[in-house]
C-alpha cells in the first residue's frame, strides 16, 4: 500500500485544521483582493495553507508541496502534497456552502489520496487508490446511469471554456438531460456520492483536480482529461469525470467530435 496510517492522519489533522478556520471566517466580513489572474483571495485562504504548510513539513519534511497560494517547493521529491486551501473562493466569499478544502498526496505525479472537505455541512470525502471511497467513514458510490439523455452534467462555469471547448461542452450537454453550473469540486464530490452522472471543467490547475481523481476512481467513477488519458500533476486541465465507464465514453466521444 503507497499510502500508509501516518500519511492518512495527517490528510484529516489537515481537513480538520482546514475546517476550524473556515467555519470561523464563514460569512464573516473579510478584505477581497484580485490576484494577477484576476482570481479572488481572502485572508482565509492564506491563513488555511500557511497551517496546512506548516503540518506538512512537521511530519514530512522532504516531501514536496504544491499550492495554490504559496506556490511549489522540493518539485524533486517523489511525493507531493497538492492543496487548495479553499476551491471555490467565489462561492466562500458569497456566503454559499459549496467551496471545499482539496488535499491531495501524488506519488511519482500520480495522485494516490484525496480529500474533499465541505467544512460546514461537515461532509469529507476520502479517497485512496486501489480502496473505496468513503464519505464521512460510509460508502460512496456513482450512479448507474448508463445513458447521456438521462445523465446529470455539471460545470463549474462556461467562463472557463475557450470558444472551441464552450462548442465541444454545448454539444455533451445537449445529449443531456440536465444541466448544473456551479459548484467547483463539490461536483465531483457529488458524483461520487450519485448525485451528479458527468462533470466537464477545463482550465484547472493542479491543485485542483489532483483530489478528485482517488475520490471519483474509487467511488467507480472513470475521471481522466479531454483526450481520455489518466490524470496526473502535468495534464492540461482540461478534466471529465463521469459515473462509470460506459458514461465516460460515450461523453468523450462528444466533446473530442469536430
Amino acid at each position: 500500500m503507497q499510502v500508509d496510517n501516518r500519511m492518512l492522519s495527517l490528510a484529516h489533522r489537515m481537513a480538520d485544521s482546514a475546517g476550524d478556520i473556515l467555519r470561523r471566517a464563514f460569512r464573516a466580513d473579510m478584505a477581497v483582493e484580485n490576484k494577477e489572474d484576476a482570481s479572488p483571495v481572502t485572508a482565509a485562504d492564506r491563513e488555511v495553507e500557511t497551517m496546512l504548510r506548516k503540518l506538512i513539513e512537521a511530519v514530512y519534511p522532504d516531501h514536496g508541496i504544491i499550492g495554490e497560494e504559496f506556490g511549489n517547493i522540493r518539485t524533486s521529491s517523489p511525493f507531493q502534497w497538492v492543496i487548495d486551501p479553499i476551491d471555490g473562493t467565489h462561492a466562500f466569499i458569497a456566503g454559499q456552502p459549496t467551496f471545499t478544502t482539496l488535499i491531495a498526496l501524488a506519488k511519482d505525479g500520480v495522485p494516490i489520496l484525496g480529500v474533499i472537505d465541505q467544512p460546514i455541512s461537515k461532509e469529507r470525502w476520502l479517497g485512496v487508490m486501489g480502496e473505496a471511497t468513503t464519505r464521512n467513514g460510509a460508502p460512496a458510490h456513482t450512479s448507474r446511469c448508463a445513458s447521456l439523455a438521462k445523465a446529470a452534467i455539471a460545470t463549474t462555469s462556461t467562463n472557463y471554456f475557450t470558444p472551441e471547448q464552450a462548442t465541444s461542452f454545448e454539444r455533451l450537454k445537449r445529449a443531456c438531460g440536465h444541466v448544473t453550473l456551479g459548484g467547483d469540486a463539490y461536483l465531483y464530490a457529488g458524483l461520487a456520492s450519485g448525485k451528479m452522472d458527468i462533470v466537464v471543467d477545463a482550465g484547472l490547475k493542479p491543485y485542483d483536480f489532483c483530489a478528485l481523481k482517488p475520490v471519483v476512481e474509487g467511488a467507480g467513477g472513470i475521471i481522466t482529461d479531454w483526450n481520455g488519458k489518466p490524470l496526473n500533476v502535468a495534464s492540461d486541465g482540461r478534466v471529465i469525470a463521469a459515473a462509470n465507464e460506459e458514461l465516460h465514453k460515450a461523453a468523450l466521444h462528444l466533446l473530442q467530435r469536430d
